[in-house]
């Protein structure tokens, strides 16, 4: 009976993950308010749907109270961040909401079926990083000079990931962070936004050449430490995200043809100085042929994807602890096996789905310092996502970078969700630039319609006085007239 349950409960949730991405871009092609309300509530339901039959089948494979207790936490946390996010902040992007909390019970699931202690940290680390970021969207709203702290951006991402490189404890051949209290803190995951705030502070401040040639030795600062760290998958995004933002913010396709040559010497380099990264590309190149020297990890990530075929073996039914590391960084993989590649493809497009929030969010914004924030944060986002699922499945070597929402971390889930928080301060910040206009707009259109009635007012006096004169000077006219015809009767 377990067995029907399971194999039933694998279609059942491709078809419900399935409906959800498809109104996470339907909801675009509507205007009307309550209709949108409408597929953001089915998109609640869908989620928890999907959390609900998923913690049934595992409860049922593994037959463990825990399990049930941690899906009801679990609930409770995603069911009161959308109801607190939309009753402190009515004016926030429900679809921004609901796919953060999907992205997030994805990862509840997968992490739970891998790990149970790693679940119960991650819910933790979930639970407090979302009571932080509630804050967040009215600090963005009412501090307006954060544009100001450009110097402090700068100082903190370069102190930040210096202390990295000198206190900070090797894993997988980088030095990734450093551990206070039992507490495994990796700064670079943090850095990220305040190198995204620093260089949209520096391109409002000036555009002029020599401002954007500090700008730039600053930023290949950030890439040079991370590169020295060997945390090569943090100084990529860094890399990216800044000729993004300088190519938007400049519109001059030199400076990226300039950077990408920078960036493919800096490769070549890479390559020759450290031998992990050699190892990474052999790897790439063919992980079976290397399966004893690096190329387990990525030989076992496509085997799971191939195994689990396109509807997936089904949760317990595939073999996803075998991949190393499987809940940080080949959490795609171990998705693609038991949950199927329809199901991770759906995925893939709720990540692409947010991606085109930020940028709608960004390219409405009049602000020019939250307008390159947006970018900058949708760019790191999404990049973040193509090198970890780019990883998996072979298509680029493997950066070591997880998949922000569902794999297990708590740096890289803090970041993430503070990432979320601001762009909904800047989703509040557009709807009150909207209403500024709107109202701008009203009062000109008052001014413009007193100025008419004043016009006409001042009209029709005028003719009111025209008629006067002219009644007056036929009056006249009138009475000589009969003054002289009296004259000729004498």
């Amino acid at each position: 009976m377990v067995n029907i349950i399971v194999e039933l409960s694998k279609y059942l949730m491709i078809v419900l993950v399935t409906m959800y991405t498809y109104l996470c871009f339907s909801i675009f092609g509507y205007f009307d308010p309550d209709k949108k309300k409408r597929m953001l509530r089915k998109q609640n339901v869908l989620m928890f749907m999907i959390h609900l039959i998923a913690f049934l089948v595992m409860y049922l494979e593994k037959n463990d109270i825990k399990i049930l207790a941690l899906y009801l936490m679990q609930v409770t946390l995603l069911g009161a961040t959308i109801v607190l996010y939309t009753v402190i902040y009515p004016r926030v992007s429900r679809l921004v909401v609901n796919n953060m909390c999907m992205l997030l019970s994805i990862g509840f699931i997968m992490i739970t079926r891998l790990d149970y202690n790693k679940a119960s940290k991650q819910y933790l680390i979930a639970a407090g990083g979302i009571a932080l970021c509630l804050i967040i969207p009215v600090i963005i709203r009412k501090f307006r000079f954060l544009s100001e702290w450009r110097i402090l951006y700068a100082a903190a991402g370069i102190v930040s990931l210096g202390i990295v490189l000198i206190v900070g404890k090797v894993s997988y051949g980088a030095m990734l962070g450093f551990t206070i209290g039992g507490i495994s803190i990796q700064p670079s995951e943090l850095v990220k936004i305040i190198f995204v705030f620093f260089v949209a502070a520096s391109f409002k401040r000036s555009m002029e050449f020599k401002e954007i040639v500090i700008t730039t030795a600053i930023a290949a600062f950030h890439v040079l430490i991370l590169v020295v760290s060997k945390d090569l998958g943090a100084a990529l995004i860094i890399f990216v995200v800044y000729l993004v933002m300088l190519y938007v913010a400049t519109h001059q396709p030199l400076y990226v043809l300039a950077g990408l040559g920078a960036g493919s010497v800096a490769s070549v380099a890479a390559y020759y100085l450290f031998s992990h990264v050699r190892t990474r590309v052999i790897v790439w190149k063919d992980p079976f042929a290397s399966y004893d020297n690096g190329g387990y990890q990525v030989a076992q990530s496509l085997f799971a994807i191939g195994t689990g075929g396109w509807f997936g073996t089904g949760l317990y039914q595939g073999q996803p602890d075998t991949i190393p590391v499987a809940a940080e960084d080949f959490i795609f993989s171990a998705i693609s096996e038991e949950m199927g590649l329809i199901f991770a493809l759906c995925l893939i497009l709720i990540c692409v789905s947010c991606y085109v929030m930020f940028l709608n969010i960004a390219m409405q914004l009049h602000n020019m310092f939250y307008k390159m924030v947006a970018l900058g944060l949708g760019t790191c986002y999404i990049f973040q996502v193509f090198l970890t699922i780019g990883g998996a499945v072979k298509f680029i070597p493997s950066t070591g970078v997880t998949l922000p929402l569902v794999s297990y971390g708590g740096s890289s889930l803090i970041s993430t969700l503070i990432m979320f928080a601001i762009i909904q301060g800047l989703y509040i910040l557009r709807e009150d630039e909207e209403d500024d206009i709107e109202r701008k707009k009203k009062e000109r259109l008052r001014a413009k319609r007193s100025g008419q009635e004043e016009k006409a007012q001042r009209r029709s006096g005028s003719n009111a006085a025209q008629r006067a004169k002219r009644s007056q000077t036929s009056g006249q006219e009138k009475s000589q007239s009969k003054a002289g015809k009296k004259q000729r009767v004498r």
